[in-house]
């Protein structure tokens, strides 16, 4: 299907990585965090609660991953969304 495309671009192989894979806390993990509970609601959006509860909007990601959510639409009015804290605590998860 993608033969012309390949050799065009003069690609002889395509290479895959292997998605890295997340850890989650463990239930004894989570009673490490200290955890902020906020009911969804509307107009809500992952950077917004980031920044809200965090200071910075550019970690949004860390809500939808310790919720085990991918997406906004997840998540429905009147959800309870867990967001933990502290922020540095939730990374070590990352090894960021």
């Amino acid at each position: 299907m993608y033969k012309e495309q390949f050799l065009n671009r003069k690609i002889s192989r395509i290479r895959q990585f292997r998605s890295s894979a997340i850890r989650y806390p463990t239930p004894e993990e989570m009673g490490e965090f200290a955890i902020i509970t906020h009911v969804w609601s509307t107009g809500d959006r992952f950077f917004k609660l980031s920044n809200h509860y965090y200071g910075d909007p550019r970690v949004w990601w860390v809500i939808p991953w310790f919720n085990q959510k991918i997406l906004e639409s997840d998540f429905v009015l009147g959800d309870t969304v867990l967001v933990p804290q502290p922020l540095e605590e939730a990374l070590t998860y990352f090894n960021l």
